[in-house]
């Protein structure tokens, strides 16, 4: 019987659930959800080492010398980014509390006399920080906007996005996330924080801007997608972990390095923060087993409240970008300061409409004041109280910066301080604010608007458990808590690291267990309903992330069954009017290189880059006069290009068709693309099991993948003992170019050699000569 209701239950949520419009759904016309917002296709980026004779040619002029060089400015370029992260951090922290602290100073001080004066400068200040912020994004940085998580999570998964990590991104994201966040409104700078680093690793990494003349030219040895990729990122592998743990030591002590010196006045109105954000050690120190049902039902309550939280904020975005933001620049400065007007209104009015409490009795061991002297940080402000002893415990969390609203809500022995009529009503009215808020034209983080929504209610349920119970030890701020993990979890649908992180900035371990069980069980629930918040948005926004897990149908799919029939190749030597033609037809950015036997066997040498082809046709100097192949001995033609001609800048266009100019004479040259083709592309077999390429692909980070018919032949097996390369004086183990171990015994002219009976593939290719 009650598997049956159970049943019904779930059923008859999903139904109401499925009324929610969904992004995914709805006909062919807006298929433009999985474009970038400007309508183009995507292009990915190219992760992989080509290994051309450009390639081999570098690396045989580069010395040991040049390695330990290149290790070196690894390490050197790890320092720089961790202190200039750091100082943004620092300096974006400063800002945003010097003018919020401004703000209630000062409005504080004019209410004495006038409340609606207080009110009128209130909403000034507000305005003026929101209009800065979005006219910063709308006429200087476009791609500052939101959060950038969701577009850093696309490049990281290999997706070229322009605009995003280019210098006035930077200073866009910076200058907006202080506008937006001082000016009050229901978003955090914690996201924009991590767009922000990887702006400033990229420009590292590229030698800085060239467009502003701020580059350095000793700067630019990091050319390839690959290595910026490893400046810009959290990707796991082995040979980054030392540098990534060494840039986050080095960010932590430029932060505690301003927060010690801030401690001593320094900083204005700003002072009160450092690693531990909102401590509550001194708070509940054990809890008991009859707790851990309301902790649970803490957790169901983040995982539906965070999944309606995505899909709300994915039906609104959605409604921005295709209907709202189209109307131009102007639509979108009035619908920010529209926002910015109404979220002023109601975190000044509301607590107008609450009736004050008197102050709860001195406690001697506290070091809590109640009141708060006006403009000052601390819990219980009196706000519009007819006596000196009372305070507005709705004005406490809502006329406050979301930091002291969150530290308010943490904060141990202060039972009672809020009631449950101002905890809903905040909740309701935030919550609000924030799903409207998020996709405005300013730079967005979740993160602090997520733990205040989540505190929230979990300090209601806490509220709940103190009454219920009747015991002393339990703490209304260890229920906040949990409930900003599971509204996050919820949200976010991260795990691990937020688990680090509200043990981090909460400075209480033997709370770790509670928030795992809250995280587990928020992020299972909202699964059951959709994705995370900044997967919806960037499938919203036409990225294409590939998941850490395959789709469920692709394993009765063949690698056959998803790669196009058709294929555009090139012959080795090819007339150069021949490749205009092809690029100016299409799309495609990678291209089979096919040549043929003395036996008139068709056989796969390599893959083009159409970014190689461009370069090529651009600089002209490697056109030819004769159909045929060059001497294809090793030296015996100059290489005039070196492989960091072939990358473009980051986050640029880079070069098109339409950019280049030929003339007839031109065109009817010829261009040899052996030299610079990748001879070794990954492969697989045509039946190859959809789910198999699909992580083959993944992992790799590969653009590009070639399906080829079964081979009809084995040449050779290797094993694990096969890889295992023993060291000598004259082997070179040293890493380059972010590729493995390679030894200088092994016979590299197969690679080099241009003669066409040495081939990439040893298979007979059908219908490339048709196409």
């Amino acid at each position: 019987m009650l598997s049956n209701h159970l049943q019904n239950g779930i059923e008859t949520a999903k139904m109401v659930w499925s009324r929610i419009p969904n992004a995914e759904e709805g006909d062919h016309e807006h298929a433009g959800l999985l474009r970038k917002s400007d309508g183009s296709s995507v292009e990915s980026l190219e992760y992989e080492v080509v290994e051309n004779h450009a390639y081999w040619e570098e690396q045989d002029q580069r010395g040991k010398l040049f390695l330990v060089y290149y290790v070196v400015v690894k390490w050197f370029f790890a320092l720089l980014i961790g202190i200039g992260t750091g100082l943004a951090a620092v300096f974006i922290n400063l800002s945003v509390e010097n003018f919020a602290g401004w703000k209630f100073a000062l409005t504080f001080s004019i209410i004495q006399k006038s409340y609606v004066a207080g009110f009128i400068v209130y909403v000034l200040i507000n305005l003026v920080l929101v209009l800065s912020s979005v006219y910063i994004i709308t006429h200087f940085a476009p791609a500052a906007a939101g959060s950038g998580i969701p577009e850093i999570k696309g490049y990281l998964n290999g997706v070229d996005i322009h605009g995003v990590l280019l210098f006035r991104t930077l200073i866009g994201k910076i200058f907006g996330s202080i506008g937006s966040v001082g000016g009050g409104l229901a978003l955090g700078k914690e996201g924009p924080l991590v767009h922000t680093g990887a702006c400033i690793a990229s420009l590292l990494g590229q030698g800085g801007s060239t467009k502003y003349h701020l580059s350095s030219r000793w700067l630019q040895i990091f050319k390839s997608d690959r290595d910026r990729r490893d400046l810009v990122t959290s990707w796991w592998r082995s040979q980054l972990m030392w540098r990534v743990f060494f840039t986050s030591a080095i960010v932590a002590v430029v932060v505690r390095t301003a927060m010690g010196w801030c401690k001593n006045g320094n900083c204005g109105h700003f002072g009160s923060g450092g690693f531990i954000i909102w401590d509550i050690s001194g708070g509940q120190e054990d809890y008991s087993f009859e707790e851990l049902l309301p902790m649970a039902i803490i957790g169901v309550i983040g995982g539906l409240l965070g999944a309606l939280f995505n899909q709300l904020t994915l039906y609104i975005s959605y409604w921005r970008r295709n209907h709202l933001h189209k109307k131009g620049n102007q639509v979108k400065i009035i619908e920010a300061c529209l926002v910015s007007l109404i979220t002023s209104i109601i975190s000044f009015g509301l607590p107008l409409l609450r009736k004050c409490s008197p102050c709860p009795d001195s406690d001697p061991d506290s070091s809590l004041e109640c009141p708060r002297p006006p403009g000052m940080y601390g819990n219980y402000v009196n706000f519009y109280c007819s006596k000196e002893k009372e305070y507005n415990d709705l004005a406490t969390i809502f006329f406050n910066t979301q930091d002291d609203a969150i530290r308010n809500l943490f904060s141990a022995k202060t039972i009672h301080e809020f009631s449950a009529q101002s905890l809903l009503t905040f909740l309701v009215m935030f919550y609000t604010l924030a799903v409207v808020t998020f996709g405005t034209a300013v730079p967005a983080g979740q993160f602090i608007p997520g733990i205040m929504i989540g505190s929230t209610y979990g300090r209601l349920v806490g509220m709940f458990v103190v009454n219920f119970y009747k015991k002393l030890s339990i703490e209304e701020g260890t229920y906040a808590l949990l409930g900003a993990a599971s509204f996050l979890g919820g949200s976010m649908r991260m795990t691990v690291s937020l688990c680090v992180i509200m043990v981090e900035i909460t400075n209480n371990l033997k709370l770790l267990p509670l928030i795992m069980l809250v995280l587990l069980i928020s992020k299972a629930v909202g699964d059951a309903f959709n994705e995370g918040l900044y997967e919806e948005q960037a499938r919203l926004k036409g990225i294409p992330l590939l998941e850490s897990k395959p789709k469920y149908q692709m394993r009765k799919m063949t690698a056959k069954d998803a790669c196009r029939q058709r294929v555009v190749s090139f012959l080795r030597v090819v007339k150069v009017a021949d490749i205009v033609s092809i690029l100016q037809s299409n799309k495609h950015n990678g291209f089979p290189v096919i040549d043929h036997t003395r036996t008139g066997e068709t056989l796969v040498i390599g893959l083009m880059p159409r970014s190689h082809l461009l370069v090529l046709l651009q600089s002209k100097v490697d056109f030819q006069h004769s159909p045929l192949p060059s001497d294809p001995r090793p030296g015996s033609r100059p290489i005039r290009h070196t492989p960091s001609e072939f990358v473009k800048p980051a986050s640029s266009k880079g070069i098109s068709i339409e950019d280049i100019h030929l003339s007839s004479d031109d065109l009817e040259m010829y261009i040899d693309l052996a030299p610079f083709l990748n001879p070794s592309p990954y492969i697989v077999p045509e039946d190859m099991s959809l789910t198999k390429v699909y992580n083959l692909f993944r992992q790799l980070g590969l653009r590009h993948l070639f399906v080829v018919p079964r081979p009809s032949r084995v040449i050779g097996l290797i094993t694990r003992k096969d890889l295992l390369i023993e060291d000598s004086e004259e082997s070179d183990t040293v890493e380059l170019q972010s590729t493995s171990v390679r030894s200088r015994h092994r016979d590299r002219s197969m690679l080099r050699n241009g003669d066409a009976e040495s081939p990439l593939l040893n298979v007979l290719v059908q219908g490339h000569t048709s196409s």
